[in-house]
């Protein structure tokens, strides 16, 4: 074979490996970009020009940069993007590259398209509150969302009007008051609810007490956590949870704002006090002991203040930026309410800290992005409440209590039921919210409170 012929061969073969390669190339880019492309699917809650937000059928809320035309809120839509989806924030870097619309606003107003799973925390007791929403008016669905202080006067006409979820109530509404009377109170207002309600206190230990602060009902204020832990470690603490759930549970009691989760080792920290002043390691066993000694008593005990509070001031005076690293707070913060959630949790209450490197605009109770951290990372299907939305944190900030729903709360914390209740129902008459998310979450609080055996032994 002479040099040209072998010359016309090498061309050939490698002109056929080249092909072979690009081939190659071609498949694994194709692979490549079919991995990186993802589907996610919702329910429109906000839209602008340039941006959308959706929430999921797990709660998850995303917002993505794309134009949009001749969508609006309640839609459901179906968009494909490329790149990273987080879903433990609200605002996506991903490309969005189509979107698909569905209009049909009967599906909007539809309980049946509520998808839980029995895996959820209230599992099957679902089943049982569809079948009460069903019943519901509109204004019966927002009232359920909302945990009102206790009003001066007027209370029980109060609530057959607005058919709150739940009363809040705190030591001036005890003081004086014999066990009996406070016995007759509750009853009064279990009785004048077409739906048994949650009667709520921050009975925490040490500075903040609302029962014990009244000798009449019972003999001793309830120790902080700390005293407790030192005097006779987590048996103690185990000890000090039944026989306080005991006692609330006897008053007609069913639902404690505590424990106390943030961490706080440092004696200038605002919160301090109301900690168990030790480790992460110790707060999360600090959690899982409270939560399963709770269980079965007939109090549900909530983990607060999400996503922690560290050595923040306090955003009862005003409004507080948390600068921490993400890093830390998932290292140091979380882990204990992670350790609550595992024990069955049923309630987490949310802060007012504008915690910056999960989102730097919007307080804690009102980002959407920390509650994807809540629902997402941590798994957790029970109640998300805000902390009291009249607190001066959020004072300069209107239509609180909207922006609650929007961000992904359930139950709202507040004083001004009037003006929680009217901006809601406005919010869903012009369209800002939709009845399918006041369905979501009205639909959970009637599940725990079948799941608390509330609904179960109280039919109406």
């Amino acid at each position: 074979m002479n040099k040209k012929n072998l010359i016309i061969i090498g061309c050939i073969v490698g002109l056929v490996f080249s092909i072979g390669a690009m081939s190659i190339i071609s498949k694994n880019s194709s692979k490549m970009k079919s991995k990186n492309l993802k589907t996610v699917m919702g329910t429109v809650t906000k839209y602008s020009g340039n941006t959308v937000t959706i929430q999921d059928a797990d709660s998850i809320i995303y917002t993505f940069n794309v134009e949009t035309s001749g969508v609006t809120i309640g839609d459901h839509i179906t968009i494909e993007c490329s790149g990273i989806l987080d879903k433990n924030k609200d605002n996506q870097d991903c490309n969005v590259l189509s979107y698909r619309v569905s209009k049909d606003s009967d599906d909007s107003r539809d309980i049946n398209n509520i998808s839980f799973s029995d895996s959820d925390l209230f599992g099957s007791f679902y089943k049982l509150a569809r079948q009460k929403l069903e019943t519901l008016t509109l204004d019966e669905k927002i009232g359920q969302l909302l945990l009102v202080r206790y009003p001066d006067s007027n209370q029980i006409e109060i609530l057959k009007k607005y058919k709150f979820g739940g009363y809040l109530f705190f030591a001036k509404d005890f003081k004086d008051k014999t066990e009996q009377e406070v016995k007759t109170m509750m009853r009064n207002l279990q009785n004048a609810s077409s739906i048994p309600i949650l009667t709520a206190v921050d009975e925490e230990g040490g500075s903040v007490v609302r029962i014990s602060s009244n000798p009449s009902l019972v003999a001793e204020k309830f120790k902080s956590p700390s005293e407790i832990y030192k005097a006779g470690g987590f048996t103690a603490i185990k000890n000090d949870t039944i026989n306080k759930s005991r006692v609330l549970n006897n008053l007609g009691i069913n639902l404690n704002l505590a424990p106390v989760v943030d961490v706080s080792t440092n004696s200038s920290d605002h919160m301090y006090e109301r900690t168990l002043k030790e480790n992460t390691d110790l707060t999360s066993t600090y959690a899982k002991t409270v939560i399963e000694a709770g269980k079965n008593t007939g109090v549900s005990y909530t983990l607060k203040h999400f996503p922690g509070h560290g050595n923040n001031q306090d955003t009862h005076v005003g409004p507080v930026t948390d600068n921490r690293s993400y890093d830390d707070i998932l290292k140091n913060d979380i882990p204990p309410f992670a350790s609550g959630i595992n024990a069955k949790a049923e309630a987490v209450l949310v802060g007012h800290n504008i915690v910056t490197n999960i989102d730097n605009t919007n307080p804690a109770s009102l980002s959407a992005g920390v509650h994807n951290l809540l629902r997402n990372e941590l798994k957790f299907t029970g109640v998300i409440m805000t902390d009291d939305i009249a607190m001066g944190a959020l004072n300069n900030i209107d239509n609180v209590a909207v922006k609650a729903i929007q961000a992904g709360n359930d139950l709202i914390i507040t004083t001004d039921y009037i003006e929680s209740f009217t901006s809601i129902k406005t919010a869903v008459e012009n369209n800002t919210i939709t009845e399918e998310q006041i369905n979501n979450h009205a639909l959970r609080i009637l599940a725990w409170k079948y799941y608390k055996l509330l609904l179960l032994n109280n039919q109406k």
